[in-house]
């Protein structure tokens, strides 16, 4: 089953030591609380400026400007232009004919939104089991997603309740552009949290 029960958000909240609404509430702002899309492929967003900068750090400069040149939809010095939910996997496999694992590390994946590039900080022992991750089940993402609240040292602020802290750490520092720190707040008051 690939649905996420609430004895598993419970086990990871307490293992975060964080309450089950604060953690229910980044799934919710993370991804709408479904971490697979209708036809069973984990829900992703590709990001074209982050394609561009993992093909240069992975030493593919060249492939870089070619697919500038050919697909800037997809190969980019700026972000935007995702186009529909439904078109994010068909993006990432044209990507992937470019160099697959530049075009995995360029999206964020499941339930917590997690890029791919952090593959390696979060512990997986290659970029393909990140990706196997992602497609196990929703547990497996709510999994990676708390991995990166460690590693980024973001559970003080989930304690807290520190919505702009969470937000920038997690989101970057536009966070506020997509009114992250609100969405979460209004999520937490949802879920019952106090």
């Amino acid at each position: 089953m690939k649905k996420l029960t609430q004895q598993q958000i419970e086990v990871q909240a307490t293992a975060l030591g964080v309450s089950v609404a604060a953690l229910r509430a980044v799934i919710e702002v993370e991804c709408r609380n479904s971490g697979f899309n209708s036809d069973g492929t984990p829900v992703i967003l590709f990001e074209c400026h982050v394609f561009r900068q993992r093909l240069i750090a992975n030493g593919k400069a060249n492939i870089a400007a070619k697919a500038m040149r050919e697909r800037p939809d997809l190969c980019n010095t700026s972000s935007g232009n995702y186009g529909l939910y439904s078109a994010q996997h068909g993006r990432l496999n044209v990507a992937a004919q470019y160099h697959r694992d530049s075009a995995l590390e360029s999206a964020s994946w499941g339930l917590g939104q997690v890029m791919g590039y952090h593959w390696k900080s979060l512990g997986y022992a290659s970029l393909q089991s990140f990706i196997n991750a992602m497609y196990r089940n929703e547990a497996s993402q709510l999994e990676t997603m708390c991995r990166y609240i460690k590693v980024n040292n973001l559970i003080k602020a989930l304690q807290n309740k520190d919505w702009k802290a969470f937000a920038r750490g997690y989101n970057g520092p536009a966070y506020a552009a997509n009114k992250y720190d609100v969405k979460l707040a209004a999520a937490y008051k949802k879920w019952g949290g106090k």
